[in-house]
């Protein structure tokens, strides 16, 4: 490993946009750093065809126990790792979860990003700073929504995302921090959660096509939203941190499709017919609902020469295939040192 490679430390390494922000940043040469919290339970599988043995002199991937409630560790590890990246994307990100966890969704999602950046400003390291921010933001704002669409959220999450978006601009204004937001539409992949809706109607057409399950339960099929392939998008923040000048941009696709849709989509995928699998339960519905989210990535396609390559209806493809190959995230391995 090359002593001037460049540092970058990823908050929530070992999520979808984590994961494959790491592969990316590997193969341009970076040395990545990634922050995980502890757990009785492995959480790590995203990663696991990253890991290298940490004692090996060429090891590029380091991974280190941290959390965004414990400023004092964000702190001692901006000291040890003094990054020239950092993109933080860790949050509770579940929309529907932060309705019963609302305070915790605040102290993560939102507080967590002014820990991060005090650490930053306190060490006093030259760095450039990605904060992943949301099209929940813009909630019931009606769309196109771009980045001077005004934010209305209708979730906690939401709330704690506005609150993140406008702390990172804080600190780009008042301390000079190269600081951009990155506000992202739906992005999904074979690696996202399996309580996502993307995710669980992969699964589910896969699983029933299979003959393992019959049926899947599902809430609002009307909502509108714009869905694009995470790999892509991780691209895209790479892109927004070397440009010269920090600003904030949308990354989205520019379409829109229904739940309806994609649920249509997967099932079509393996020769199904969706109205005989699914089934509504009324618990997944959230108590305020954001009827349609469709971006308008103009900016990102002028300055950082960005575009989304992959829509919706080969997204739920390579989902859905995804599942029927087998190709889920294993639970992982903890290599910390």
């Amino acid at each position: 490993m090359s002593d001037n490679s460049r540092r970058a430390l990823i908050t929530g390494i070992t999520g979808q946009d984590g994961s494959y922000l790491a592969e990316l940043l590997l193969a341009k040469g970076y040395q990545v750093h990634g922050l995980i919290r502890r757990a009785s339970t492995f959480n790590t599988g995203r990663i696991e065809h990253l890991y290298q043995d940490p004692h090996d002199p060429d090891a590029r991937l380091f991974l280190h126990y941290g959390d965004l409630t414990d400023s004092s560790r964000l702190v001692t590890l901006i000291e040890k790792i003094h990054p020239d990246e950092v993109y933080h994307l860790a949050a509770q990100s579940h929309v529907r979860v932060s309705f019963d966890e609302p305070e915790y969704t605040g102290n993560t999602t939102g507080v967590g990003t002014t820990r991060l950046l005090e650490a930053i400003r306190m060490v006093g390291v030259d760095c450039r700073f990605y904060q992943a921010s949301s099209s929940e933001m813009f909630g019931a704002t009606p769309p196109p929504q771009s980045e001077d669409t005004p934010f209305y959220p209708r979730s906690p999450y939401g709330a704690a995302k506005v609150y993140g978006y406008w702390i990172a601009r804080n600190y780009r204004e008042a301390h000079n921090l190269f600081a951009v937001n990155g506000i992202l539409f739906n992005h999904e992949s074979p690696r996202r959660g399996e309580t996502f809706v993307t995710r669980k109607i992969a699964r589910a057409a896969a699983r029933i096509a299979l003959g393992i399950d019959r049926n899947v339960y599902l809430g609002n099929l009307d909502a509108v939203r714009d869905w694009g392939y995470a790999p892509e998008y991780v691209e895209g923040m790479w892109r927004m941190l070397q440009a010269d000048e920090p600003t904030d941009y949308v990354l989205a696709t520019g379409t829109a499709y229904t739940v309806r849709d994609f649920v249509r989509f997967c099932f079509e995928h393996v020769n199904l017919d969706w109205e005989d699998h699914v089934r509504f339960d009324e618990s997944y519905l959230r108590p305020t609902e954001v009827d349609s989210l469709i971006g308008d990535a103009s900016k990102a396609h002028e300055l950082l020469d960005w575009k989304a390559q992959t829509l919706p209806p080969e997204l739920a493809k390579i989902m859905t295939q995804a599942e029927l190959d087998g190709h889920a995230p294993s639970p992982g391995i903890h290599p910390i040192r």
